[in-house]
Parts: structure tokens; sequence; C-alpha cells
């Protein structure tokens, strides 16, 4: 895959964006967090790229997966007023639909089209699959480092911002229940695991599952980014106190930084 490949797609993205720009002012303000987002995605798939010492030709796929992965999320929330899968459509898949019936990669070869295709179906599932079609599962596990990097970001400047500026679907319309947690969220995060989101009743769930992210990132130069970024201790900053939370973040902590350092 070659730059103008990648200038191609990037057009196409922006005036596909162009046909959702109509929606009421609450609705506007989501897509374009979601702009936002895909655009800083591609930001950090960049400094990945450098960091794993991709080639040019592997750099230019790697933004083309992280231009195209979050392209569901448009139809999803102009149907369903929603970033939440469970209470709408896998949003992934429905990126799939929008690659294939917009003909989106046709300027490529049929293995950079199936790389790329993969790697946006399966960005959001709960671990990565053991086998593809693919030759390499490298560009996925890459997007759903540069996918976390994000969101971190997302939901960093969420909270830094007054009740009334907030875009709504950020936070999944989780309850802000300022005292509670889930305790089976609290219990994946002291057993070094993946919180899942069906288990996620209030919004301080949601900072527990993305603490917990710690533990699904792949490669080196993610570590060392979360590190430098400090989201895992700017996101415990916002929870209650509770019984063996310290020590469930400073484990996950610790992790980061042994991860780093390989």
């Amino acid at each position: 895959m070659q730059q103008a490949d990648l200038e191609q797609i990037q057009a196409w993205f922006d005036g596909y964006l162009n046909g959702y720009l109509d929606l009421d002012p609450e609705g506007l303000k989501n897509i374009r967090l979601k702009q936002e987002h895909t655009a800083k995605v591609v930001e950090v798939m960049g400094l990945l790229a450098v960091g794993e010492r991709l080639t040019a030709s592997e750099t230019c796929l790697a933004r083309a997966v992280a231009l195209l992965h979050d392209v569901g999320r448009f139809p999803q929330y102009r149907r369903w007023r929603t970033f939440r899968d469970s209470e709408s459509d896998n949003h992934a898949r429905l990126g799939l639909e929008v690659i294939r019936q917009q003909q989106v990669l046709q300027r490529l070869g049929p293995e950079d089209q199936l790389l790329i295709e993969e790697a946006v179906r399966f960005h959001n599932l709960l671990a990565v699959p053991s086998q593809f079609k693919s030759p390499t599962d490298r560009y996925i596990r890459l997007i759903r480092d540069a996918d976390k990097l994000d969101i971190w970001r997302v939901f960093e400047e969420y909270f830094q911002q007054p009740p009334a500026e907030r875009a709504s679907a950020v936070g999944l319309g989780l309850p802000d229940q300022a005292d509670e947690i889930t305790a089976e969220c609290l219990a994946a995060l002291q057993a070094g695991e993946v919180v899942r989101l069906d288990t996620v009743r209030v919004l301080n769930d949601f900072i527990l599952l993305q603490i917990s992210w710690a533990y699904d990132l792949n490669v080196p130069s993610a570590f060392r980014l979360l590190q430098q970024r400090c989201y895992l201790t700017k996101l415990a900053a916002l929870l209650p106190p509770a019984a063996g939370l310290d020590e469930a973040i400073h484990r996950a902590v610790q992790h980061v930084r042994l991860m780093a350092e390989r």
C-alpha cells in the first residue's frame, strides 16, 4: 500500500463524514467526538508505527486501519443515538458493511483489502482471535492499542469538561453514582483481568474497565506511551475509596512499567 492509496481513503472518509453533519446540536457533538477520535487514533498509530519500526508501506496500512476502524460508529449513532453496541449493533460489523458497500478499498490488492477488513472487523473483540485469514495479526494488535490510547484521552477530557459541554454518548448512558463500584468489576481488576463490559453497571465500573486495559495492550511502544501519559493514575483519581482498589491499581501501573521496559 502506498501513500497515494491512504490519501484516497482519507478523501473518501472526509466526504462520507459530511453526510452526518446535519444532526441536531447534541448529535453533532457526538459525531464530532468520533471524528476527532479517528484523527487522534491515526496520529497514535503513526507513533506506534515508528516505535515498532514499520516500513513505509506497513505504516500506510496501519494508518488506513486506524482511519477506518470506527467508521461504523456514524451509522450506528444516526440510527440508535448511542455508541453502546449492546443497545444497537456491533459497530465493527457496521463498519465492514460500510467499507464494502462504498468500495473504499477497491484500489488495493486483495491481500491488503483482507488485512484491513479483518483488522476493522475484530478490533473491538474482548480478546484477539487466535487465527486470521490474513498472514499476520500485527495490525489488529496495533489498532487495539492505538484505539485504547485515545479512548483514555477522550475519557480524561470528558471529566475535565463542565457537564453541560460533555458529549452524551461517551459515558454510554451509565449512571454516575459517585460512591458505587460493582464488586465483580473490582474483582476482575484485582485478578489482572480485563473487566467485561457486560458486568459494568455504573460509570465508576467503566473507569475500572479502562484501567484494566493495561492488561490488554500488545506492543512495547503502546505501554511506553501509556506510561508517559499517566492515564491510569489520572483515571484512578476519579474513583471512590474501596477495599483492595489501591493495590489493584498499583499492580496495573507496575505491569505497564515492566512491559514498557521490554
